[in-house]
């Protein structure tokens, strides 16, 4: 009976220090760290938010964000990041807040985010948010490690520039289609009044799906309908504060979400099955994306003598969706960006309408005259300045190191709001809140007093985007084919509205009003 007695005793010791270690260990997360780490980088000479319990800043955070439209003006972080904008006026271009428990260390000095995008290996990406948007892509985006560097390798050569030529008259046909459908709208007026951004966003949706499908174009376009459907979910989704585990609940919007991203897995599927079977067969594989993906998959997997040193097939539908995701976001948000720029500096529209001319005449845009257009490329450029595709780029810190004299604890949330580096009059200038294509003039380089380090829109370091250079150059194809058609200016009804959710976007549209040339000739 004793050992039976000290056996209860024991376990009932046990259960009291279980029952008091879940509140100590609940406490210490959310109290008792939080505030020994914002002692700590205080005691550095850090500025930054105080902490409270248990949301840190999230909720200031999404109270500031702005529902309404702005002024007319390039000005636009105090409506994108109200709260970075604020705290820099507060605090000084390094200084911290709180996701939650977790310090975020807020980086707007150049050298210091060049510092950490180089340091890939300790400042790795942090895990989504919220994980609604691993539904929409992954891939290479989001690995770290021997993982990453594996997919970099593979996915090199299908953007090497050489590949990227023979995407060019791709390219123009997906152009070609959308203006003949602006130009139908006219009828006998000789003005149209139009929301370009979801023609825009349908153009690159096109080009995607030629470039990446080639022959099956239009798998490819049923691909792009079903990722812009649950792009439409994700944005209300993303638009307020994420409930852990409110994905696995059996509501419509969730069921959808999983419909869609088994059809859009199946239907991808599909197509590489018919492109290695073809390769298999001997047939030469095709110049598209999907076709140079999957042959530089075999060659290193061929090379190596196993397939572990290839991508898996469920690895390449995640690169195939991310092609559409990145590809379409980025190119039509940067072209919505610059036609209503052009818009507001006619000047500079006709001045890209002159070299448009000048290098193609009336003729579709060609490999060799794109590379020759400087002031087409002076304007990309500044727009991407202005309204970069993505307005903030996020780090973690794996283990407690020093970027700028500052010691940055484990865990450390690095946050560098491109947005504000970009907009920075210290590395701009006076006039780095003006659209100024002329700052681009003799290159990237010389544009800004800290250089390229400041100029950041594609990010920067070995996790630069692999397809910048496709985004550019289909960029200037449609540009240079609008130009050479329309004239536009702002329409009365037009809101400027820019959102940043995953991308720069405008939220209310784009509305446009457009003329065709041989009109404003005739006039």
């Amino acid at each position: 009976m004793e050992i039976i007695s000290q056996y209860r005793w024991v376990a009932s010791w046990c259960g009291a220090a279980m029952v008091m270690m879940v509140p100590w260990k609940l406490l210490e997360w959310a109290w008792l760290k939080p505030k020994r780490l914002e002692r700590y980088l205080r005691q550095q000479g850090l500025n930054g938010t105080t902490y409270k319990l248990p949301f840190g800043d999230t909720k200031e955070i999404l109270n500031t964000l702005k529902l309404e439209p702005m002024n007319l003006s390039d000005d636009i972080m105090p409506r994108v990041m109200p709260f970075v904008h604020q705290a820099i006026q507060n605090y000084g271009k390094i200084f911290f807040s709180w996701f939650g428990p977790v310090p975020a260390v807020h980086i707007i000095d150049p050298e210091a985010v060049r510092d950490v995008l180089s340091r890939m290996n300790e400042f790795q990406k942090p895990k989504k948010s919220n994980p609604y948007i691993e539904i929409l892509s992954t891939g290479v985006i989001d690995y770290e490690g021997d993982k990453w560097s594996k997919h970099r390798k593979i996915i090199n050569p299908t953007f090497h520039a050489e590949k990227l030529k023979l995407m060019v008259p791709a390219m123009c046909t997906s152009c070609r289609e959308m203006i003949k459908k602006w130009e139908t709208s006219f009828s006998n007026k000789h003005t149209f009044e139009l929301d370009v951004f979801p023609h825009l966003q349908t153009l690159t949706g096109d080009v995607i799906s030629r470039t990446a499908f080639g022959s099956s174009y239009e798998e490819g376009r049923k691909i792009f309908d079903l990722q812009k459907e649950i792009g439409l979910i994700l944005m209300h989704v993303l638009q307020s504060l994420y409930i852990t585990g409110s994905r696995f609940l059996p509501n419509s919007r969730n069921k959808r979400m999983k419909e869609i991203d088994q059809e859009l897995k199946s239907l991808i599927r599909s197509m590489i099955d018919q492109r290695m079977m073809a390769m298999k067969a001997g047939e030469t594989g095709q110049n598209d994306l999907l076709g140079l993906l999957l042959q530089s998959n075999y060659d290193e997997i061929h090379m190596n003598g196993n397939k572990r040193f290839g991508m898996t097939i469920d690895e390449i539908i995640e690169e195939c969706k991310l092609f559409y995701f990145a590809g379409n976001e980025t190119v039509g948000n940067l072209l919505v960006w610059t036609m209503v720029l052009l818009s507001r500096y006619p000047q500079w529209q006709e001045l890209a309408r002159n070299e448009a001319f000048q290098v193609f005449g009336n003729n579709e845009p060609d490999i060799e005259g794109l590379g020759r257009l400087k002031i087409v490329n002076m304007i990309l450029l500044e727009v991407l300045r202005l309204y970069p595709g993505v307005s903030t780029l996020y780090r973690i810190s794996n283990n407690e190191t020093k970027v700028a004299g500052i010691n940055i604890p484990e865990g450390t949330l690095i946050i560098m709001p491109i947005l504000a580096l970009h907009h920075d009059q210290d590395t701009w200038g006076d006039d780095a809140l003006e659209f100024n294509p002329n700052r681009f003039a003799q290159g990237v380089s010389k544009a800004s007093s800290k250089g390229q380090l400041s100029y950041l829109p594609f990010g920067g370091g070995p996790r630069i985007c692999i397809g910048q250079n496709f985004a550019m150059l289909e960029a200037k194809i449609a540009l240079v084919m609008i130009l050479q058609r329309f004239s536009f200016v702002l329409s009365p009804s037009y809101s400027h509205a820019p959102q940043s959710i995953v991308t720069l976007q405008p939220q209310f549209g784009a509305h446009l009003i457009l003329q065709k040339l041989k009109d404003t000739a005739q006039q």
